[in-house]
């Protein structure tokens, strides 16, 4: 370990400035983990995020020093650089006209203050079954502030330890489509009475790191949340072996992983992690008019579609604003996951994701590229076949 404590010495300040960078260093084993970190505080370095789960240190490196010394050490199973990542919102969009021929609800069968994206998922008739009631969903992002139409039954600040409360919106919004309670008479989410808890790791800018998103994934995995909802994705072409480990265990531990595909449009030709990865529900976004909205990503490993033009939903200050993105279609996907939790106790993960898909429905003019499976139809979830 000495070899270690002489790499880090050389490579790592104590502080950030403009001339480091950050990285996660991953330990083989809990022992090399602990005693590195002892290591670390005798010569005076703070990681800037420590997660004991994953034996995950965070340090800042030198922009001119070299960590290829670290990653041959026979202790370190992984070395990478602390990606950023960035919530999966746009601008408000103009809704288009345009229907295609899937069948809409009636107005006998929808309830008047229900908002179209809900009635076009059908999750008024899931209701009829369950509203959600005991499951724990945690919406992974910027946090969610108080709102008369959200009760928010605990949280964590992953980036500072501070208030979960939000500070951007973003993850208000997307709680707002979860759990809204229509309490207000302005929305109602897709499953209203699941327990929902804020997991503040995104920043005022809707920007963070993966390190946080990690802990964040821990947080939930420790406090035995159902479904977790991740409207972002890790910035360009980077990948991240770290925070598909954690997602990984998170899924291995029972936890449904819903997560927005991207808003790179047609061209993208992928979608972003971590939807990109198996282990999640991959979400892609579609418009009033049934159709894939432009700015989706295409790509393999969609895995299903919900809308996400031009969404109302819970804002700050108790708010209501309109926000379009695949980050507004996946707690579509996330609320129905929880319906269908609480309506088939003990269903696997595995046969929710296959029950979610199966009751989707085509939508005309679209390959499996683009809409997965087809729109999210909630009406018959709950059916044996």
């Amino acid at each position: 370990m000495s070899k270690i404590r002489s790499l880090f010495k050389n490579c790592s300040p104590c502080n950030a400035s403009k001339d480091t960078f950050r990285k996660l260093i991953t330990l083989r084993s809990a022992k090399s983990y602990r005693r590195c970190l002892k290591h670390l505080k005798e010569i005076g370095i703070n990681p800037f995020k420590t997660v004991p789960h994953s034996r995950i240190i965070g340090c800042h490196f030198r922009k001119d020093a070299s960590v290829q010394a670290l990653t041959r050490n026979p202790l370190i199973a992984l070395v990478e650089k602390d990606m950023k990542i960035r919530a999966h919102g746009i601008p408000e969009r103009k809704a288009r006209a345009r229907f295609s021929s899937l069948p809409l609800l009636t107005p006998a069968t929808s309830p008047a203050l229900v908002e179209w994206n809900i009635r076009r998922i059908q999750a008024p008739q899931a209701w009829e079954t369950t509203r959600g009631k005991s499951i724990k969903v945690a919406v992974l992002d910027t946090g969610i502030a108080n709102h008369p139409d959200l009760r928010i039954a605990g949280g964590v600040n992953t980036i500072n330890g501070g208030s979960y409360a939000d500070d951007n919106g973003h993850g208000t919004h997307v709680a707002g489509i979860v759990a809204a309670v229509n309490k207000g008479g302005k929305v109602i989410g897709t499953a209203p009475e699941v327990n929902l808890y804020a997991v503040k790791a995104l920043n005022k800018d809707g920007e963070g790191f993966v390190s946080d998103i990690i802990e964040g994934i821990y947080w939930c995995i420790d406090n035995k949340m159902n479904v977790i909802n991740m409207s972002f994705g890790v910035l360009g072409s980077d990948s991240s072996a770290t925070l598909h480990t954690a997602i990984k265990k998170a899924a291995k531990c029972g936890i449904i992983i819903v997560a927005s595909a991207g808003n790179s449009g047609k061209s993208s030709g992928k979608i972003d992690e971590p939807a990109s990865f198996s282990e999640t529900i991959a979400v892609a976004a579609s418009t009033k008019g049934n159709r894939i909205a432009t700015f989706s990503s295409r790509g393999a490993g969609i895995g299903i579609t919900a809308p996400g033009e031009n969404i109302l939903s819970t804002w700050l200050d108790g708010s209501y604003k309109k926000l379009s993105g695949t980050s507004m279609a996946s707690p579509h996907v996330a609320g129905g996951a929880a319906l269908l939790l609480a309506g088939k106790p003990g269903v696997t993960p595995l046969l929710v994701k296959k029950k979610l898909k199966n009751r989707a429905a085509k939508l005309n003019g679209f390959s499996s590229l683009a809409q997965g499976s087809g729109l999210l139809q909630l009406d018959r979830i709950f059916e044996s076949k």
